[in-house]
Parts: C-alpha cells; sequence; structure tokens
C-alpha cells in the first residue's frame, strides 16, 4: 500500500468534492446504499465514504425543507416534515464530526511535531459541509436557467446568480487545499470541534425532560 501523504490527502479532498457535485444529479434518478456505521470508516478511503454520506444528508435535507415549505398541505405533513429535519440535522453534524475525525486520523502521522498551537475559524469537515450545500444550490440555480414558462429576467438573473456560486464554490475548495498546506507546514493544527447538539436529547432539552425533572 503507497504511504499516504499530503498530497494523497488534497488528492481525496478533490475527489470528494468533484462527487459531491457529481452526485447530485445522480442522485435525482436514484438513491445511493451505505452499507455499515460511519464510526467503523477510517483512512483515506472512509474520509472519502464520510464526506459522500455527509452529503446525501444534506441532499435529503434540501427536499424535505423544500416540501415543509408547502402551503397547500395539512398540518401534519409539516409536522412530519420537522421530525425529518431535526433527524436531519442531527445526522448532518454527527458527520461532520466523524469526517474531521477520520481526516485527522490520517493527517496524524504528517504533522510536523512543533507545529502551532493555531486553528482555523472552520475545520475541514465545516468546509465541506458548505461545499455540500454550495453544490445543492448550483444544481438547482442551473434548473432555474432552464425551467420553462419564467421570463426571460427570472433566467438573467439565476444566471448571474449561478455565475456567483460556482466561483465561491472554487474559492473555498481552494480555501481548503491551502488549509491542508498550512497544516503540512505546521503553522495550523486540525482539531474536531464538537457541537454536542442539545435539542435532540432527552437528557438536555427542558421541554423533554421538564414534565418528569
Amino acid at each position: 500500500m503507497a504511504e499516504t501523504s499530503f498530497d494523497t490527502v488534497k488528492g481525496a479532498v478533490r475527489d470528494a468534492v468533484a462527487h459531491q457535485i457529481r452526485s447530485v444529479t445522480d442522485w435525482h434518478f436514484g438513491d445511493p446504499v451505505y452499507e455499515g456505521e460511519p464510526g467503523e470508516l477510517a483512512g483515506i478511503e472512509g474520509f472519502r465514504e464520510l464526506v459522500a454520506r455527509q452529503h446525501w444528508t444534506n441532499f435529503q435535507l434540501w427536499h424535505v425543507e423544500d416540501r415543509a415549505r408547502r402551503t397547500d398541505v395539512d398540518a401534519e405533513v409539516i409536522a412530519n416534515c420537522k421530525y425529518a429535519i431535526d433527524k436531519l440535522n442531527q445526522k448532518r453534524n454527527d458527520l461532520i464530526e466523524r469526517v474531521d475525525a477520520c481526516l485527522n486520523g490520517v493527517l496524524a502521522p504528517m504533522l510536523p511535531p512543533d507545529a502551532a498551537g493555531r486553528y482555523n475559524t472552520e475545520t475541514v469537515g465545516a468546509a465541506l459541509d458548505r461545499l455540500s450545500i454550495q453544490a445543492l444550490k448550483i444544481y438547482h440555480m442551473q434548473e432555474q436557467c432552464t425551467r420553462r414558462g419564467v421570463d426571460a429576467a427570472h433566467v438573467e438573473q439565476c444566471q448571474a446568480k449561478l455565475g456567483v456560486l460556482t466561483r465561491q464554490h472554487a474559492d473555498l475548495e481552494n480555501a481548503v487545499l491551502e488549509l491542508l498546506d498550512e497544516y503540512a507546514a505546521g503553522s495550523k493544527r486540525p482539531k474536531v470541534y464538537y457541537q454536542f447538539k442539545m435539542y435532540n436529547d432527552p437528557s438536555l432539552n427542558p421541554e423533554l425532560y421538564g414534565k418528569n425533572g
């Protein structure tokens, strides 16, 4: 097996980002199938799959949130959307942490021993989550550019927005790769930031434990 290097990691990040863009189209024709638990995934291949799973969660979340904004359905449909959004948001954040934990496990042997104790305001996992959302926005804005039954002004506005989204996506991808260069140089260290979401935990949400507390 070839030794893992920072170039290998950067290649894996590029592959993961390209998959985010490509899979938005693919998943509109069929759902992916993932086996096993996220905690079992490790190494470069595990990192790639975790990013894909996190992206799939965002894909589902996007469409449930669209449905939750309908005004022609009854309250039960909206309530079910709300429950689904809560579960997907929890999974989304858990997977961001798993992406960072997996990546940090890959990076640990390669980090300079005298690396500065400086940390970025955003982890690689959090940035990949943002890239996932941008991939979804790009796909759906492209849809608007070819949508039937809208006027030329709508298409022109959407084309302008698509250009901005595409440039922002490229900027953020480059920023992630530059952050990996900073890790390699020892000017920053990677870290997992745990969010400890409280709203779904019956021991932490007072609306869930209050009546029995």
